[in-house]
């Protein structure tokens, strides 16, 4: 992830509400209270099965960018150019994939075209990687 001189860093809006479930696979997600009977349409945040599926469901959705010019983890992307135009164009592609796929990004969370940026605690910069 360092020694890029760009990175954007994009954060998907409520990560697992995104992701619908199977229609055959809705009634395993069945619970009573007192309101009724009800199952899940989209993966939901309590499940303990869930953070390995949902990474492999973005994974397998941005599988031919991810280790070339993208991370992911979870809902958190990572998009990185050695240039200004190269990280512009890498962005571009992940924000159409997100709008193919209906992902939808948490704008308030995300920053563009900086220079460095911590991921996952550690400091990202073009020169080189240190703990943060």
């Amino acid at each position: 992830m360092a020694g890029h001189a760009y990175y954007c860093f994009l954060d998907g809006y409520s990560g697992y509400n995104q992701i619908p479930i199977a229609l055959e696979d809705q009634e395993k997600t069945t619970f009573t209270c007192p309101f009724g009977t009800f199952a899940y349409r989209r993966m939901p945040f309590d499940c303990v099965m869930l953070p390995p599926r949902f990474q492999r469901c973005m994974t397998s959705i941005f599988s031919d960018m991810v280790e070339h010019f993208l991370e992911v983890f979870m809902d958190d992307f990572s998009v990185h150019g050695s240039s200004f135009d190269e990280c512009l164009h890498h962005l571009s592609l992940v924000l159409i994939r997100c709008k193919e796929k209906n992902l939808v990004l948490n704008w308030e969370k995300c920053h563009f075209m900086v220079t460095k940026g911590i991921v996952l605690g550690h400091v990202s910069v073009k020169a080189r990687h240190r703990g943060g």
